[in-house]
């Protein structure tokens, strides 16, 4: 059973060698008598040749259709002039067979192996052992290995220790629900499959170990979107001795390296935002770098104005935004209008008022209730040309308007297909706040962990003024997509216990949950930092993918199910019974 090499590695190299090759059949033809068939497997296909002359091999090929498996022992030879392919490495020769071997059929299958098009996301996951023999999937989990090898001895290299940190651990609240698994040893316990692996690499810290990686596996019961799995992978680091510059420059490194290791060039050192000015500039903390078109605060231009949508947000101290897209007048009918003023408001906006310049003023429904000197303001300000449009939003609260500014921002870009200026714009987007008030339990929560340091200089207001401290979180963006999320930490026990208690957690609390780590903490643990980077989404990116299911073996459907095994399904009663857990509640489908 033994093959000479992998059908993809059949090159113009090897003519006039024998080699004996394994795959699948990719297509079949019979041209006058000669039978042609494409050999596949996951390089590449290669083309085989039995003519007639040869009986027993021209008989078994004859029986031959379309993923069968199979073996096939032959000379190769330069394909005839005429008859080369050169959009495949193979297309330059073919092999002459003079023995082949059937080992294995296939019956008919429920979709064509070179399409995903047309075909609902249950049925490929259900059949994802074909769908995964298309070459598009077979070279996005190619890619995926590259990447993984590369950025495995890229932190080898750079003094790293890849340290694999418990699946099996306890619940704790880092942002979603846990997926907890009940212990049969400890009745009535449960252990929690971790969100991350930010205690134990914390711990590592406070064990001297002062560089860890892991491509660590994270678990979340949340709500599934396109860049979303209830498990996935993220390159999870921490280091200790660092300020921000080392773990960026460390992390600029890694990104460098492994896109350089699949034909791809991204620039370093990565652009620094901070929060509030990328919610200014862009309205949002993971903007698109990409294109230039940007969010303006006008509301001085209009501090003086008798339009009462306006002249009311400002009096409640609010904020007036506008943004310019160009040469869009005829591109945006009134209809294209309207939805984008649904969407403004579908993102907590009260509606829209947008001005399209032509013949050098100002036209639109809203024209008519400004000034001259304000719309001269607003024309030296954002400098149009013929068929700019200038879209305005206004709210009582800043964020509000930034927010859904940045939303129609983003749709704006879409509808009026604007191309990129570069291929890939990363950023760190940097000093997030360290908390946020939730009103309805009157206490305050992270931002991001709770685990994040205060900006130095900002720690007295954690007694003073919570809601003012800036912490040492940062995002990593990448083309519009948080990348990876980080900080340097809180390597202090009397640090953590404030934020803890800020967030309603008791000392006696604080101990049972965060027992280990806080316990660390007061034991010479050293300053550190560091990140989690979604492999995922990264290998999507890279890739071209809308979704990470595309780059991920055995994906979950937007239902946290799978199709192919059949999962989550339900156990026998003797299971339940020695965990001691009773269904109160199951649903229809489950019964």
């Amino acid at each position: 059973m033994k093959r000479t090499n992998y059908c993809g590695e059949i090159t113009a190299a090897l003519e006039g060698t024998k080699q004996t090759l394994c795959g699948w059949v990719h297509g079949y033809r019979n041209h006058g008598g000669v039978l042609f068939i494409d050999l596949r497997d996951r390089t590449g296909f290669v083309q085989l040749v039995v003519g007639p002359e040869n009986k027993e091999a021209f008989e078994e090929a004859s029986s031959l259709r379309n993923e069968y498996v199979v073996r096939a022992q032959g000379v190769v030879a330069r394909r005839k002039e005429g008859y080369v392919n050169k959009n495949i490495t193979t297309g330059e020769v073919e092999i002459i067979v003079d023995k082949i071997e059937t080992l294995n059929t296939c019956v008919p299958l429920p979709f064509d192996i070179d399409t995903d098009k047309n075909i609902s996301e249950d049925i490929r996951l259900k059949y994802r052992y074909l769908d995964l023999r298309n070459a598009r999937m077979v070279r996005n989990l190619t890619t995926r290995h590259r990447l993984a090898q590369v950025i495995r001895r890229y932190f080898d290299e750079h003094g790293f220790l890849e340290v694999e940190t418990p699946i099996l651990t306890r619940s704790t609240p880092e942002g979603a629900r846990d997926y907890l698994v009940p212990s049969r040893v400890h009745n009535g316990k449960f252990y929690a499959l971790p969100q991350s692996p930010q205690m134990f690499k914390q711990t590592l810290m406070a064990s001297g170990i002062d560089r860890y990686f892991q491509l660590a596996r994270a678990f979340r019961d949340e709500d599934l979107r396109a860049d979303r799995q209830p498990e996935h992978t993220q390159v999870d680091i921490e280091m200790s001795f660092v300020e921000l510059d080392d773990i960026f420059e460390i992390a600029e490194g890694m990104m460098q390296t492994a896109f350089k290791a699949v034909g791809e060039e991204i620039k370093a050192p990565f652009i620094r935002l901070p929060y509030k000015e990328a919610l200014l500039r862009f309205g949002s903390d993971k903007p698109d770098m990409r294109f230039d078109m940007e969010i303006s605060d006008i509301t001085e231009i209009f501090k003086a104005t008798a339009f009462k949508v306006f002249e009311a947000v400002i009096k409640d101290g609010g904020a007036i935004r506008a943004l310019k897209a160009d040469l869009s007048a005829d591109k945006l009918s009134r209809g294209v209008i309207d939805k984008l003023t649904e969407l403004v408001k579908k993102n907590g906006g009260k509606g829209l008022v947008w001005l399209k310049f032509k013949d050098g003023k100002f036209e639109g429904p809203s024209a008519k209730f400004f000034k001259e000197e304000e719309l001269k303001a607003l024309s030296d300000h954002f400098k149009p040309e013929q068929g700019d449009t200038v879209f305005i939003g206004s709210d009582a609260k800043a964020d509000t308007c930034a927010l859904f500014m940045g939303a129609l921002r983003k749709e704006l870009i879409k509808i009026l297909e604007l191309k990129p200026k570069v291929k890939w714009a990363p950023l760190w987007v940097v000093n997030f706040p360290l908390l946020e008030y939730i009103p309805e339990e009157d206490r305050y929560d992270a931002a991001h962990n709770p685990f994040t340091a205060p900006v130095t200089e900002d720690i007295p207001l954690l007694d003073s003024d919570p809601l003012k401290v800036r912490s040492y979180q940062f995002d990593m963006v990448l083309n519009g997509m948080e990348l990876a999320s980080g900080s340097i930490r809180n390597h202090r026990r009397d640090i953590q216990e404030k934020i803890l208690a800020l967030m309603k957690h008791s000392k006696e609390e604080a101990a049972r949950r965060f027992g280990m780590l806080l316990n660390a903490l007061e034991r010479g643990t050293p300053p550190h930092g560091g990140m989690g980077l979604g492999f995922d989404r990264l290998t999507a990116l890279i890739c071209g993918e809308d979704s990470i299911k595309e780059v991920i073996a055995f994906p979950k459907t937007t239902a946290a199910s799978c199709p192919l095994t059949e999962s989550p399904n339900i156990v026998d009663q003797k299971q339940l019974d020695e965990l001691g857990i009773a269904i109160t509640h199951m649903e229809e489908e489950n019964k």
